[in-house]
């Protein structure tokens, strides 16, 4: 039976995508769980509507994510923590504490492991942070500054 998926299926295909699947499987329990319709005429230009939909926000989200990455570059960003006379820090500044100083300071929502940091931070000084997001590469620098 030909249907067309509404939902990503593991195993069996990805959304709005059109595929041929047995009978019994299509209509027990792919239609009455509402994760995919019976391919009509009409249903396939539906589902090619929304995966050109799907595909024009994914560029637009891409593009919206690298000009952020750059505008990242160029942006100062200074993270206070508590540090002993030997300029050590008592707790090690990790990707969630970064994340969460470039959402606060520089108003940038960073996507969930865009940050990829070798070891957390454990001193004060400059450093570099690489950022990757699917195809979007960059870097930018932070301060960690004493208390």
């Amino acid at each position: 039976m030909k249907v067309i998926l509404l939902k990503d299926i593991k195993g069996t295909g990805r959304a709005h995508e059109t595929i041929i699947t047995a009978d019994g499987y299509a209509l027990n329990y792919l239609i009455p769980k509402k994760l995919a319709v019976s391919a009509t005429p009409s249903a396939m230009k539906d589902a090619l509507l929304r995966q050109k939909q799907v595909t024009d926000r994914v560029a637009l989200d891409a593009a919206l994510l690298a000009q952020n990455i750059a505008s990242l570059a160029e942006a100062r960003i200074v993270i206070k923590a508590k540090a002993n006379e030997k300029s050590h820090l008592y707790n090690a500044i990790g990707e969630s504490d970064i994340k969460k100083a470039v959402k606060e300071q520089i108003n940038i929502e960073l996507p969930e492991n865009a940050i990829k940091l070798e070891k957390p931070i454990k001193e004060i000084g400059i450093f570099t942070i690489p950022v990757a997001v699917a195809e979007v590469f960059g870097k930018f620098s932070i301060t960690i500054e004493a208390e």
